[in-house]
């Protein structure tokens, strides 16, 4: 009989009876039993993140140079937070469920350069790598214009060095761009499941694209693997990377900040919930480990997963981590949502959220797809499938039972009216208008 961790299916069942629906593929809300317990010896420290948001604006003046989209911004790679009333409005009517409080979108899917929330990890640890060789070998100081890095010399030094990634599409997007931009050498190594669209910008960029018939897993092995036979080939690891971590987890200063500017208070009468999709890990993970360093116990974050590809879901629940894939449980992986596609999560990432995390849920591709037509209709924000998982976050937290129960054990049930709910889009900005269109056909 098939044996998990050296138990049977039927056991680990009876151990979370919620599994039940979860290998049915059913939409399911799950809360960590685990949360708000003190964590021995956090794997990141504060001190790392400050430090990721100092080289971060000790590269602005490059970015502005590399990138003149960015002046407006002063070369700081950010996106928008926005009110979405009359989505939830629309939220509201289509469940029938009243979602107390405020409705925001983090608009990640129009952050400058590279389109996702991917180019704030996927980026800084380009950023970082390029940082180290040019003091290394380009005489680069920490109190020089960073601006300089544009430079034909720069460029010359950079082309030495290689870059690689295994991706499903938007984290080998921002890798790529960026890299290419710098100078480096770069290879992206592609999912089966990556969209068309994505490969052929990149190509068009100089970056070579590896394509396999296989999925994100798959990717990140062959890439990782050829990477390791070239010693001047940094390979960018989706699955364990701190780098990529800690770039995420910058969003979380500059949220706390655009609340502010918005009026927005946050303390313990007036709780911020935030719903983030969830592919490996490294993006909601990160931002969920900035955001506890920001609000602490007043911030709730919840994981969106499709329901082919619950790997975070099943990788806390069972306490395994990365020792188990969603096909160990006889789930196919199969999505529309390409950067939600992944078996299993992040080992780092998964640890990480072990007492961080409020819980996770699943939604269904056709939900994803309906969601995105009523954002595009009621807002005017086109966002990928992907991107939508979020949005189903309020009403899951407001109207399954385990949702209800999240919110009497933690006490929060009277100062809903007061609560903010920030879904947080990953990616649509620079989808073709042609898949756009058969994106919106398809709700």
């Amino acid at each position: 009989m098939h044996k998990i961790a050296g138990l049977s299916i039927n056991a680990w069942k009876a151990k979370d009876p919620i599994l039940n629906n979860v290998m049915k593929m059913n939409e399911v809300f799950w809360t960590n039993p685990h949360y708000g317990n003190k964590q021995e010896n956090p794997i990141v420290q504060a001190e790392q993140v400050k430090s990721a948001e100092e080289r971060l604006n000790r590269f602005a003046k490059y970015i502005i140079k590399a990138f003149p989209e960015t002046e407006p911004m002063e070369g700081i790679i950010e996106s928008p937070l926005v009110e979405i009333p009359f989505m939830q409005k629309n939220l509201e009517k289509s469940y029938g469920t009243k979602i107390a409080g405020k409705l925001l979108l983090k608009c990640d899917s129009h952050l400058p350069i590279s389109g996702s929330i991917k180019a704030r990890g996927g980026i800084y640890e380009v950023l970082k790598r390029a940082e180290e060789i040019a003091m290394k070998h380009g005489g680069l100081k920490r109190t020089d214009n960073y601006g300089i890095l544009a430079s034909d010399d720069y460029k010359e030094l950079f082309s030495k060095y290689s870059i690689a990634v295994g991706s499903t599409g938007n984290l080998g997007m921002s890798i790529g761009i960026i890299s290419a931009k710098l100078g480096f050498k770069v290879t992206v190594h592609m999912s089966a499941d990556a969209k068309q669209w994505k490969k052929d910008k990149l190509t068009s960029l100089g970056v070579i694209v590896k394509e396999y018939d296989d999925d994100y897993s798959k990717a990140v092995e062959e890439g990782r693997k050829e990477a390791s036979l070239d010693p001047d080939c940094h390979f960018i690891d989706d699955e364990n990377s701190m780098d990529l971590l800690l770039g995420y987890a910058t969003a979380a200063t500059r949220l706390k900040k655009q609340l502010k500017d918005m009026s927005i208070t946050v303390d313990e009468d007036h709780p911020l919930f935030v719903y983030l999709p969830c592919g490996v890990g490294g993006g909601p993970g990160g931002i969920t480990y900035g955001l506890k360093l920001a609000f602490e116990d007043d911030v709730h974050c919840f994981f969106a997963e499709p329901t082919h590809s619950p790997c975070m879901t099943l990788g806390l629940m069972t306490g395994l981590h990365d020792k188990v894939s969603v096909q160990d449980f006889g789930i196919d992986n199969k999505t529309e949502a390409d950067g939600l596609a992944v078996g299993r999560p992040s080992a780092l990432v998964s640890s990480m959220m072990t007492t961080m995390l409020s819980g996770s849920y699943t939604i269904e591709d056709r939900r994803l797809f309906e969601l995105l037509k009523e954002m595009a209709e009621t807002e005017g924000h086109y966002l990928e499938p992907s991107a939508l998982a979020g949005a189903f976050g309020p009403i899951q937290l407001l109207s399954a039972p385990e949702g209800r129960e999240y919110l009497m054990d933690q006490k929060l049930l009277d100062k809903m009216n007061q609560s903010t709910h920030v879904i947080w889009a990953t990616g649509g900005s620079m989808v073709p208008k042609d898949m756009m269109e058969l994106y919106l056909s398809k709700s």
